[in-house]
């Protein structure tokens, strides 16, 4: 897209540079200086005047789209100064003489054929239309440069940003892995009835890590379901606790960035006083409201004696790169400790 609108963006401009500049002013120009009585008299007088302005001007294509931008950009400012100062009046007296030659030849009108005669066969320097060549082609090529090189800086900018969202995707990866073996040792000491399901849901959400996650974003729903066998999942370790997960049933068909919750999820769990105390909770909620897509997630927590160290950290460090990354100034994430409670509340604006 980008790519796309760096050339579509300058060459309308330039498009419109040629069109009222080269059709309508300097067609007008050689109009009035050909001395026709009967220019008032029609609408589109003597065409033969457009077709000259316009081929007459078509000298100034090098210099604006090769020339400028090469001295520009190898900072050459002396010679673009000179250069445009030769070649500006040795290529405009040439191209109006030249082509005045060629018109002199194949046009039959008597106003037409004794002007491009007399231009033909008169050495002169037209300093006013060289004037206005300038202004209206260094302008053209000023404007292209800048435009484009404006576009290739943000194109830098977009490959070191998905480099980031690449490398912080992938830290996700291998931080959920040694949650869910844990998790997984836990289950096969107790050796319940559960483990075989236990083990199908880390299948599937491994499948979903591994595969699904490699594209930039996916659909809501398939996140959706990602989080129902994790909360699944953690149910059946903690078969006392109160873990829910509500998903409102309007949700719009969107796409966001794979695995975006997950660290709000595992932080509740990973903190949550459920370990410890039958009954306990954890519960999230995920829905819109005005336009805004909410993901809310509450747990008790665990008396500071039993709280986990500050060691790791990856998770909630890493959302709140991506949301700067992926949602910049339209997301909010809210971590408030009510209590014996947790809430994180993360707040999308849609795009």
């Amino acid at each position: 897209m980008i790519k796309k609108q760096s050339i579509t963006f300058p060459l309308i401009f330039e498009l419109l540079i040629w069109l009222f500049y080269v059709t309508f002013y300097k067609y007008s120009y050689y109009l009035e200086y050909s001395g026709s009585p009967n220019v008032l008299k029609s609408n589109f007088p003597y065409p033969e005047f457009c077709l000259y302005a316009i081929i007459s001007t078509l000298y100034v294509i090098p210099y604006y789209r090769i020339a400028v931008p090469k001295l520009i950009d190898r900072k050459r400012y002396g010679w673009l100064i000179m250069l445009t100062i030769v070649y500006f009046i040795v290529g405009s007296t040439i191209s109006t003489i030249a082509v005045a030659w060629v018109f002199a030849k194949f046009t039959s009108g008597e106003i037409t054929h004794r002007y491009f005669s007399f231009v033909a066969s008169h050495f002169s320097i037209w300093w006013a239309l060289i004037l206005t060549d300038v202004l209206a082609f260094v302008c053209i090529a000023l404007f292209r440069f800048s435009y484009e090189n404006v576009q290739r800086r943000h194109q830098v900018e977009k490959d070191h940003l998905q480099l980031q969202l690449n490398m912080l995707k992938g830290q996700l990866q291998p931080h959920f892995l040694f949650n869910t073996l844990n998790s997984l040792y836990g289950m096969s000491l107790t050796g319940g009835k559960d483990t075989p399901r236990f083990i199908l849901l880390l299948s599937q959400m491994m499948q979903y890590i591994l595969y699904d996650c490699d594209k930039e974003e996916i659909d809501l729903f398939d996140e959706v379901e990602f989080l129902k066998d994790y909360f699944e999942l953690e149910q059946k370790k903690f078969p006392d606790a109160s873990i829910t997960f509500n998903v409102a049933d309007a949700l719009p068909p969107i796409k966001i960035p794979p695995l975006l919750f997950l660290p709000l999820v595992e932080n509740s769990f990973k903190h949550g006083r459920h370990k410890l105390e039958n009954e306990a909770v954890v519960k999230a909620n995920l829905y819109m409201k005005h336009q805004q897509l909410i993901f809310s997630v509450e747990n008790d927590t665990l008396p500071v004696e039993n709280a986990p160290n500050k060691k790791g950290g990856i998770g909630l460090a890493n959302i709140k790169k991506r949301l700067e990354l992926y949602y910049p100034k339209m997301n909010k994430l809210a971590l408030t400790n009510k209590g014996n409670q947790f809430v994180a509340e993360l707040t999308l604006k849609l795009k």
